[in-house]
């Protein structure tokens, strides 16, 4: 059996965002993966340390569209400490609700992705069509659809009006049929079981020596979720279940996300129906100079799983340091491992079920390590070449 060398990136097989891989293969099979990552390097820990703790919160925020409320959150959380900042009850509650709006729209965003990487471009449209007033819903609590810029120190930017609190318990509450019919859809249907049943495997050893976390390693798994194991915000407050799946193939990470997505609306209703009274944000100097030499590790759970930053303090308004650990990062090991063995057109299913978010396109090279060829290819050329072989 002859070998070559495949190259996928910068341009990535399953989102929009810059990463390469080169995939080792024999015929259609991965044998080995080598990812080369940095594409994506835009310098904002060191522009972090140029700007004031108060600026800082909107730098962050653009380290990821998708996860831009986690990622303010958890710089505040850092800062807070700092600083000794007493954020007040109201406030962990809104945080907990946005964070949770920020998860939803996120969650289903990656299922209605999957299904249009597995060819089911119908069951895409729907999901994306309710993902839209999610959006909406944080559009009116936090004032955009994207960059919310709500969290900031001492609490939130803005409180929620009884009006907009109705319009998202109904949208939250119009979800869980419509979900459980997909769910249902992803169970039955035997294309898509085809292309995500036993795909991808991770066994839980693999997950727990390869450090992943998130969803990809409750698919496998792995209890493990920060906002029950190190509780934030109001989640030591809240109940609610950790979803967890054995099976460790892209079918279970995809689960993850649809039973996770009615523990969100359980989340989310129970914030609302016990909001502490106001205020909703602590009075806070607008220049933060927390005492030189302290230092702050903060985590949250962000959609795709454990979420650091990690800030240093000299006594100035700008923080020395400050140091950002995202999730994908922390599942690359794991992702590999799931390639290795697979199929050429199951690597868009596989990737696209860590959800991954490099800030994000990559490209693939496919080297035949018998020929010696290489050939790069975009998600279109794989879909093509490889896919409809099957």
């Amino acid at each position: 059996m002859s070998s070559m060398n495949i190259i996928i990136g910068p341009q990535h097989p399953a989102l929009a965002e810059a990463e390469k891989f080169t995939f080792k293969v024999e015929g259609e099979y991965v044998v080995d993966v080598e990812p080369r990552l940095g594409y994506m390097h835009r310098g904002i820990e060191k522009l972090a340390e140029q700007r004031t703790y108060i600026q800082d919160i909107f730098l962050v925020e653009r380290i990821c569209g998708i996860c831009n409320v986690p990622h303010t959150l958890v710089f505040c959380q850092a800062v807070e400490s700092l600083a000794d900042i007493t954020v007040p009850p109201r406030a962990l509650y809104l945080r907990t609700i946005v964070a949770e709006l920020n998860r939803l729209h996120s969650h289903l965003l990656l299922l209605g992705l999957s299904a249009h990487l597995l060819g089911f471009d119908t069951l895409f449209m729907y999901i994306w069509r309710d993902r839209e007033a999610v959006m909406d819903a944080v559009e009116r609590i936090t004032g955009n659809r994207v960059l919310s810029a709500y969290n900031t120190f001492g609490g939130v930017r803005r409180d929620i009006t009884e009006e907009n609190i109705e319009f998202t318990r109904k949208v939250v509450n119009s979800l869980p049929e419509k979900v459980a019919y997909y769910k249902k859809v992803f169970v039955e249907d035997p294309t898509l079981r085809m292309r995500t049943v036993g795909i991808g495997r991770l066994s839980k050893s693999k997950a727990l020596d390869l450090c992943a976390v998130g969803p990809v390693a409750r698919g496998s798994g792995v209890r493990a979720d920060v906002r029950l194991d190190d509780p934030y915000a109001a989640y030591g407050e809240v109940p609610f279940d950790m979803v967890v799946y054995e099976e460790g193939d892209v079918w279970s990470r995809l689960m993850i996300r649809c039973d996770e997505i009615i523990e969100i609306i359980k989340i989310i209703n129970y914030c609302l129906d016990h909001l502490p009274p106001k205020p909703y944000r602590a009075r806070v100097p607008a220049l933060l100079t927390p005492p030189a030499g302290r230092e702050s590790m903060s985590r949250v759970e962000a959609p795709r799983g454990e979420l650091i930053h990690h800030v240093f303090s000299d006594g100035s308004e700008k923080p020395y340091r400050v140091k950002v650990r995202t999730p994908t990062l922390a599942n690359i090991p794991a992702v590999i491992e799931m390639l290795k063995g697979g199929h050429i057109a199951d690597i868009p299913a596989s990737l696209a079920s860590i959800d991954p978010c490099f800030c994000c396109t990559d490209r693939v090279t496919i080297v035949d390590i018998k020929k010696g060829s290489k050939e790069s290819l975009t998600l279109e050329d794989i879909r093509r070449k490889y896919t409809s072989r099957r």
